[in-house]
């Protein structure tokens, strides 16, 4: 496969189309959300990122889909008209302004819709949840009113798939609340008790004597680690959380076990997805990474390479996913006899609706799909997935299209790998460094490794607990935990900054220590706050949680953070700049996607073919300028 370059050229060079091997993707100028009055728009980098949310209602006519999204104070919902019909701004379905706190994360209720309601919750950078009814408007409550739960921002909100009164929020102290709407809040902090531990989190009750809210909290990770994203598995039985520590863990629901892990390189996990089939998860975060976690075999399995800057959303596109007719109950893991029997007594992600083992709290029966990055698709597919594709927006303005294939997911973890491509030579050592020798990015974009034992390397699914060798081009390493011994002596090239960080910190990215920076900062953790102290406090022991599981130096060379030139190294399809401003949302619906930036604009881009309306189409094929709906004038693009 041939490299993708990224885009160069002026600052105000955007790109409004571009080619994929299905054909053209179009901006719809036309299609354009926004506020209706664009005034202010200039001062955003002190704003929440602006989050897309979508709902299709059980409109006969078939004009039942909705778009919501948030911009500073103020959170809007619209009829969505795609690429059918230009984009009315002046009749929103609702408008809401909100004073002393904004709008950061909602989702719409798929279970409980109807053609003339539909519930929406809200989180709050000020840690309040509100849940409204954007169509009859008569619906409005609010929850963590007084901040007496959490007083820090919540990062993401969810409906817990298949219910139709539960709704999980994370907050940026490092805690998930489970809330049932139809339950009060209290008028007093709560008191917790201990309900469960394991490695790296711990779950609490409250102590009272009717029921209240919040109905559970997570505390996952060390004390004060903003957890930033999290996402449900489209079977809705499990359950990926992604934090600031720079950790990925993957749990099961309704038995609340932790199934597994993986760790970045540097920084933060920022978003994460998975795939439609429930096989992988994808993260994406502050070492400018995609990483590829499987299920199965509970390992990272591949890295994407791509991104400038840290990756702010990732999302699988549903609709060009290839499939095969196998069973998806196949595993394909690789592993050892003893591996597949344990594999097989943990829960895998059937699309089935699961059964809650908690007797306070049971889900209604029925699916929905939970991918809030796939709008409107089909997640009950029996079939496995024979390549994926995968979409990625970062603070570059950026946008990524990765094509993934199964072969390059199931080769053995390795400690040298040869990769062909554009890029020049030399396989990486220890430290992350470029050392001699040529690699080649072979036609699919994965990496192949050179083994001297492909039996024991496929059984590498937990390789740090066995002491494994990997010869490539007569390079001999053997790793056991973290003692790794390179003798290569060849010269060393010009590394990237992903590649230089490989072999070294794995702290938490600390303010001004690189060229990136926080778009919040965490709380204290001697904050004076009196929500501060509370949340210290029922907290227990404070880093009771952290284990030797969660150190990161003994996860180097693992499964859970094998070395850069132990796992294929992915390259994107296309990587174009599509927006001035950080790129925040990404949302792949059958005729199209939508982007939003942080400047408050939410784009259509039209799958080839499916353009509705004429008047998209550029008049010049070469240019293209991308007028603002409203008057304003946009910067010129060019055509790839």
């Amino acid at each position: 496969m041939k490299m993708a370059v990224q885009d160069g050229g002026g600052k105000d060079e955007l790109k409004t189309q571009f080619i994929t091997r299905e054909g053209t993707y179009r901006l719809m100028t036309l299609s354009e959300y926004s506020r209706p009055n664009r005034v202010g728009y200039t001062n955003t980098q002190g704003s929440a990122a602006v989050r897309v949310s979508f709902v299709t209602l059980p409109d006969p006519s078939g004009n039942g889909d909705r778009i919501c999204f948030n911009f500073g104070r103020e959170l809007y919902v619209y009829v969505y008209k795609g690429v059918k019909k230009a984009a009315d701004l002046t009749k929103p379905v609702d408008k809401k302004m909100y004073k002393g706190t904004n709008p950061t994360c909602h989702d719409f209720n798929m279970v409980t819709m109807t053609p003339d309601s539909v519930s929406l919750v809200v989180g709050f950078s000020t840690g309040q949840i509100q849940l409204i009814d954007p169509i009859k408007k008569e619906l409005s409550k609010l929850y963590n009113e007084e901040r007496l739960i959490d007083k820090t921002k919540v990062t993401c909100i969810r409906w817990v798939p298949g219910s139709t009164n539960l709704f999980l929020v994370s907050h940026s102290s490092g805690q998930l609340y489970l809330y049932n709407e139809e339950l009060p809040c209290g008028t007093a902090p709560p008191h917790y008790q201990p309900f469960k531990q394991g490695d790296g989190y711990a779950i609490h009750t409250c102590k009272t004597k009717s029921t209240r809210n919040p109905l559970y909290r997570w505390v996952i990770g060390s004390e004060g680690c903003c957890i930033n994203e999290f996402a449900f598995s489209p079977c809705g039985t499990c359950l990926a959380v992604v934090s600031q520590d720079g950790f990925l863990r993957v749990f099961h629901y309704d038995t609340m076990e932790l199934l597994g892990s993986a760790r970045s390189y540097f920084g933060g996990f920022l978003c994460v997805c998975w795939s439609p089939d429930g096989r992988y998860v994808v993260v994406g975060g502050e070492d400018d990474l995609v990483t590829v976690w499987s299920f199965h075999e509970r390992r990272v399995v591949a890295r994407g390479q791509g991104h400038r800057s840290w990756v702010s959303v990732v999302a699988f596109d549903p609709f060009t996913t290839s499939y095969s007719e196998q069973d998806s109950a196949v595993d394909f893991s690789g592993g050892s006899d003893d591996e597949t029997t344990q594999q097989n007594h943990t829960p895998n992600c059937t699309l089935s609706s699961g059964s809650s083992e908690r007797s306070s709290v049971t889900r209604n029966s029925g699916n929905q799909a939970s991918n809030r990055n796939s709008s409107g698709s089909d997640f009950n597919r029996m079939n496995a997935a024979t390549c994926y594709r995968l979409g990625s927006v970062g603070q570059d303005t950026q946008l990524c299209l990765w094509d993934i294939t199964e072969d390059v997911l199931r080769q053995p973890m390795c400690s040298k790998l040869r990769t062909s491509g554009v890029g020049g030579s030399g396989t990486f050592g220890v430290n992350g460094l470029a050392m001699g020798g040529a690699y080649h990015l072979n036609s699919v974009g994965g990496c192949v490794p050179r083994c001297n034992n492909m039996s024991t390397a496929m059984q590498a699914n937990t390789v740090a607990s066995k002491e494994k060798e990997c010869i490539a081009d007569g390079n001999v390493t053997h790793f056991h935990g973290v003692n790794m011994h390179n003798n290569s002596s060849a010269g060393v090239t010009a590394p990237s900054l992903t590649q230089r960080i490989a072999g070294l910190g794995f702290g938490e990215r600390k303010e001004g220590g690189g060229t990136h920076k926080r778009n919040f900062s965490l709380p204290s953790r001697s904050g004076t706050a009196g929500g501060e102290k509370n949340n210290s406090s029922y907290r227990g022991s404070g880093n009771s949680n952290r284990t030797s599981a969660d150190d990161p130096m003994r996860l180097i060379g693992t499964g859970a953070c094998p070395r850069f030139d132990e796992c294929p190294v992915l390259e994107p399809l296309i990587c174009k700049k599509i927006a001035h401003e950080r790129l925040t949302a990404l949302v792949f619906r059958e005729d199209c996607f939508v982007t939003a930036c942080q400047d408050g604009y939410v784009y259509t881009w039209a799958r080839p073919g499916r353009m509705g309306l004429a008047s998209h189409i550029p008049s010049s094929p070469t240019t293209v300028t991308a007028a603002a709906v409203g008057g304003g004038v946009g910067p010129s693009g060019t055509v790839v």
